[in-house]
């Protein structure tokens, strides 16, 4: 990508940013009642029931991990207790940012406004907005615009938002399956994954790949 200065930067906040250890909260909370050699598959499969939720009509996040949390334990014959959703969605709160954010955030916002749409819940990102050690122009939560990424509706409501059009931005990911992919079907064309290895990429989605966000004030001739 060509040094280029978008509008705004828009970025997904969990797993991008904030570190989403979804996948360490549930071992804290199955430790006992799922085997090590299980534990792996235990938690992609919470993971893809994560994501399957997501799809549907729109529902609390709480209500989104522990729909996808009963549906684990059905699949792996494991008790699960309502006290687990309660932990999970709990631990949720105690998340941090990578290490790298926070100064990378901060040599790009006091030049271009940095946005988060993020599948989060007003009572929860107020969490993590903090950690992030940067000024956060604008929050956009699932909850505010009524769907889970990767639904266009969310998006959508962004560039509403925002007063620009989708060549305006440069979104920021490390997911294609819940961003970089809707990004690119609504003609968002300047994306950036950031390559986490949680995730595989796919260039033919077109973007630019870094390792983390201390990369991206480059990309944007900073």
């Amino acid at each position: 990508m060509a040094v280029w200065t978008p509008k705004f930067i828009t970025f997904d906040c969990y797993g991008t940013l904030i570190n989403f250890d979804m996948a360490g909260a549930a071992r804290r909370c199955y430790t006992d009642r799922v085997g090590a050699d299980i534990m792996p598959a235990f938690i992609t499969d919470f993971a893809r029931f994560r994501l399957d939720e997501v799809l549907g009509a729109w529902k609390p996040y709480y209500d989104i991990v522990s729909s996808a949390l009963q549906r684990t334990c059905r699949k792996w014959q494991v008790e699960w207790q309502p006290q687990d959703s309660d932990f999970i969605y709990a631990d949720c709160k105690t998340w941090t940012a990578h290490p790298d954010v926070p100064e990378g955030l901060r040599k790009i916002a006091p030049s271009i406004p940095l946005v988060l749409l993020t599948n989060s819940m007003n009572d929860l990102i107020p969490h993590h907005v903090p950690r992030l050690g940067a000024p956060i122009h604008m929050t956009i939560t699932a909850e505010e615009t009524g769907a889970y990424k990767p639904a266009m509706r969310g998006f959508e409501y962004m560039l509403n938002k925002l007063e620009c059009g989708p060549d305006e931005i440069l979104h920021v990911s490390s997911s294609l399956r819940y961003d970089l992919m809707t990004a690119h079907d609504l003609g968002i064309k300047n994306k950036v994954f950031v390559n986490r290895g949680h995730e595989p990429g796919c260039p033919a989605y077109g973007y630019t790949e870094i390792n983390d966000i201390s990369e991206l004030p480059a990309v944007v001739g900073l």
